[in-house]
Parts: C-alpha cells; structure tokens; sequence
C-alpha cells in the first residue's frame, strides 16, 4: 500500500485529513528549540506546534501532545516517551531522533536505525499514522558538516524503517532551504523559527494536508567583512560550543530538569477556537 493510498483510504467527504489526536516525540528539534516564544507551553514554539496548529483547524476535536525533550538520545526518546504517547492512544505520531546519538563519537548510524526500527513497529500496530523525520543535509553547516556521512547512512536506513511500517518520510535531506545560513539560529545547532516554520510547511505537505502556511523570504544579510566573521565565530563558540563540550564531559545534557512541554492531548487554541490567518509570521520570522 501506498502512502497516499494509507491516507486517502481514511478520509471521508469533507474532511482534510484524516487525524484527530497527534502526539510528537523526540529531542530539542520537536520540541521548538530554537524558536522562542513566550505565548507557547515551555516557552517555544516550532515545526510541530505549526504542524498541530493546521491540523486543528476546523477540527473541533483534535488535540494534540509534544512529549519532545531537548538533549535525548535515541535510546532514551523510546524509553521515555514512547509508552506515555501510546498510552494517550493517537492516530498519528510523529518521530525524530538520532541526531544527538550520530553527534557523539562512535555512534553507528546502521545500529541506531534497528532500534529505531522496532520503537516504529510498535506505534505502527497500533493503526497510527507514522510521520518519520531524516536528517538534514549539514554539509553547508559549520558545525554539523563532520557527521555528514553518518547522516546519509542513517537516512537511508529510515527509508528502509519507513517503507516497512508504511511509515510517511518528512525529507529533510531533500529541503535544500535549509543550507541557508538564515534558517538556523544562533547556536548553528538548532533551526530558527523560519527554519521551523520551513519544515513545518514540509511536513503538511508529506502528510498531503491542505494548509495556509506561505514559504517567507528571509530577510538579506548584510555583507560582513573577514574580520567580523570571525569575531562572530569567536562569540559563537564562547557561548555555545564551549558550554556543549562541558556538558558533553561531565555527561550532562541540557534537559536535564526539562518535563514535556504539552504532556497530555489537548486542543490546540481551545475547542472550536478558529486559528487566525497567519499573516502575522511575517513580522515575527522574516527578520531570522
């Protein structure tokens, strides 16, 4: 079976998709890291809160949990997170891990996808929609450039994973906006809330959803002589980079304390609340 054919089979007259409660897993990525905004729970908002927004409209029914927590491996987003979400019994849940695990030395991106792989089965026999993130390309990311190849391998494997459990594959790797500079924030290791919002219009349109989200053109950078850069680089790896390696050996994370933002399944603007039009991203995310 297909995976329009898996979609298309559940819809009846009317209806623009076929879902009513979403729950998202996963790490800083799903949980909007990168993406502050005071008037969302846990103070961010990100793809999947845009995600859950769209789908809630005209859907007076439909809720929607984010069990994400920043810093999780692999391992611990199963463990942590994926019984609470089938216990909230969703019809589609989307998943995103492994990046925090490929960054680590060592990682190996064909082990990672088997114990993927078996987290996946059990929420596809439960009958929900699974709504698989791959990685990004990094290789235009200063940063993340050095896992590239882990990356690829990695996603690969996610096809595999997804064509099993007809699984719907949300491909980052193919979203080439991503190699600008503009749609990551400022720790050059999470995406901004135009990158967010980029994804979140990719990921409607994995799920085959009709949606009011309109591509934003970023705003130009000014140019930059070699001196600034790299007194930029300076502050970035001061503020950022230094911070992450301590934790890293002291085997802290940065969710530690951190509880789920949106732990049980609850509408998004309130019950029959229409969403506004969303004109209004303009003024908030074309400047990032």
């Amino acid at each position: 079976m297909t995976q329009t054919n898996h979609r298309d089979a559940q819809l009846t007259d009317g209806q623009r998709h076929p879902w009513h409660r979403y729950v998202a897993m996963g790490d800083s990525f799903t949980e909007g890291i990168g993406d502050p905004d005071d008037a969302a729970p846990g103070g961010h908002r990100g793809w999947a809160d845009r995600l859950a927004e769209e789908l809630s409209r005209g859907s007076e029914d439909f809720a929607y949990a984010n069990l994400a927590i920043r810093g999780r491996l692999l391992g611990q987003i199963l463990d942590e997170q994926l019984a609470p979400a089938l216990d909230l019994s969703p019809d589609l849940v989307s998943i995103s891990a492994g990046g925090n695990d490929l960054l680590r030395p060592g990682s190996d991106p064909d082990a990672l996808a088997v114990k993927l792989d078996s987290g996946v089965g059990r929420i596809a026999e439960t009958g929900a929609t699974v709504l698989l993130f791959n990685g990004p390309d990094v290789g235009s990311t200063p940063v993340l450039s050095a896992i590239r190849g882990k990356v690829a391998i990695y996603n690969e494997n996610l096809r595999t994973v997804a064509a099993r459990h007809d699984a719907i594959i949300a491909d980052m790797w193919s979203l080439r906006q991503l190699s600008d500079s503009r749609m990551w924030a400022s720790d050059r290791l999470h995406f901004s809330p135009l990158g967010h919002h980029t994804i979140a219009i990719m990921a409607l349109e994995a799920l085959n959803v009709p949606h009011s989200l309109s591509p934003m053109e970023p705003t130009a950078l000014p140019s930059r002589s070699w001196r600034t850069a790299r007194a930029e680089d300076l502050v970035w790896a001061r503020e950022y980079f230094v911070p992450w390696v301590i934790r890293r050996i002291r085997h802290k994370s940065s969710g530690d304390g951190i509880s789920a933002k949106r732990p049980t399944a609850e509408p998004v603007f309130g019950v029959g609340v229409p969403l506004g039009s969303g004109g209004a991203l303009g003024t908030d995310e074309g400047g990032e």
